[in-house]
């Protein structure tokens, strides 16, 4: 498993991610036997919110009831949650208010002191940066949060953070996968009058944003073939892209996922790939895809067999 030191902490941290967002229904053992799977391919490094699961913190409260971490074990542990969305009211909030409430409802439902790295969930349109720079000092100081970070967001909303946030932006959380690329594929087609691949969706280059600012891509939903449409792996709708899968897998002797998880982690900007799913098994064979060196020509393969326009 390759490991690095997120910059702008002390944290190492694996290249690959353990998702825990759909754990709630799972008993003790399964939730064991997963993160067990996780440690055992070197991933110490776990992914909440406060909003997985069917309510409140259930899945962070799931987490803390079947691994009843030891205090070496939560040392051990990298535990990064978000809070910012509510459902409840239809809205995101990144007040005072319930940034200081969330993470206080996390700590919690976690069974721990404090949170190793935060994130905003999604932008909230209507945030006041000063307030989040208020409950960013407050959690630093109290020693209730090492790191924070965002998801989804681009250039511009991490600059009117950065303007007013003492605290480094360490990670921004952004959808990828090889068939839903468009924060790498508009940069090959940059300029090009009625293509759609062209269209700027992400405030224009939050790759090389994220790169100039030490600000670590952590890719969600690494096997979706869209916004939560399917894992495009074995899809006969992408029956082209798979072939190339299943070649590259027997080529290096490692499962399809590993060569889905090692087409992200092939890209230059050290990302870290953050499973969703619940099986071990998966979890392991996408652990495999951490140092997997695709060269380029395998890498732009992929990228043109998923449809991308390569001009």
């Amino acid at each position: 498993m390759k490991t690095f030191t997120l910059p702008g902490t002390d944290i190492v941290a694996p290249n690959v991610v353990l998702g825990l967002m759909r754990i709630a229904e799972k008993s003790d053992d399964e939730v064991r036997e997963l993160v067990r799977a996780g440690r055992d391919a070197g991933i110490d490094f776990v992914d909440h919110a406060d909003i997985y699961g069917p309510s409140l913190h259930a899945c962070e409260r799931r987490y803390a009831e079947a691994m009843q971490l030891s205090s070496s074990e939560r040392a051990a542990t990298t535990i990064q949650t978000k809070c910012g969305i509510v459902p409840a009211a239809g809205m995101f909030d990144f007040s005072y208010e319930h940034i200081i409430a969330s993470v206080n409802g996390s700590l919690e439902a976690l069974q721990t002191d404090y949170i190793d790295i935060l994130l905003l969930h999604r932008p909230d349109i209507l945030v006041e940066p000063e307030e989040v720079a208020r409950a960013f000092d407050e959690l630093e100081s109290a020693g209730k949060v090492r790191a924070f970070g965002v998801s989804n967001q681009t250039p511009a909303q991490i600059d009117l953070l950065r303007k007013h946030v003492r605290q480094p932006i360490v990670a921004n959380q952004l959808q990828l996968s090889i068939t839903h690329a468009p924060i790498l594929a508009q940069g090959v087609a940059v300029n090009m009058l009625a293509e759609d691949q062209a269209v700027v969706r992400d405030g224009g280059g939050i790759v090389e944003y994220c790169r100039l600012h030490d600000i670590t891509i952590q890719a969600w939903s690494p096997f979706q073939a869209g916004f939560f449409t399917g894992v495009f792996l074995g899809a006969p709708e992408y029956a082209e892209l798979n072939a190339v899968i299943d070649r590259l897998a027997a080529a290096y002797d490692v499962p399809p996922i590993a060569i889905a998880t090692a087409w992200i982690t092939r890209h230059p900007a050290n990302m870290q790939v953050v499973l969703g799913t619940t099986t071990p098994d998966r979890v392991t064979g996408a652990a495999q895809g951490s140092e997997l060196p695709l060269t380029r020509q395998e890498w732009y393969e992929l990228f043109r067999a998923a449809g991308h326009l390569l001009p």
